[in-house]
């Protein structure tokens, strides 16, 4: 194990990262975000928190994912990262695109007269 040299980045770092860490689990306490969401903002901020901590493991990651540069390897990975999210806040749009119709759907359904009545039938 390496000596860790005590630097003001590596204090910061994970001092910004608990605080994100609690701060998604207070809303899950809250009820404003699931458990998947928190566990990968966990696992985010965790991950930064070893990089600041530990770099020479940044050697290891991209020995082991085949990349030259550690460099190479920090923002292949981070696009990567930053793809998956994009894809999943995709997936939360759609999902809120889908409760929207479904919501002025049976408003206009109201308005005009006719009751949507698909649990009766």
């Amino acid at each position: 194990m390496e000596f860790l040299e005590i630097t003001p980045y590596r204090v910061a770092v994970p001092l910004v990262a608990l605080f994100f860490m609690v701060y998604a689990w207070n809303h899950v306490i809250r009820g404003s975000k699931t458990l998947w969401e928190a566990g990968l903002w966990t696992i985010f901020w965790g991950g930064v928190t070893v990089i600041a901590l530990f770099p020479s493991w940044v050697g290891f990651i991209a020995s082991w994912t085949g990349f030259k540069d550690q460099e190479n390897a920090v923002f292949a990975i981070m696009i990567g990262i930053l793809f998956f999210m994009v894809f999943l806040i995709i997936i939360k749009l759609e999902k809120m695109q889908k409760r929207i119709t479904d919501v002025v759907r049976g408003r206009a359904l109201d308005d005009a007269g006719l009751k949507e009545d698909s649990k009766s039938e």
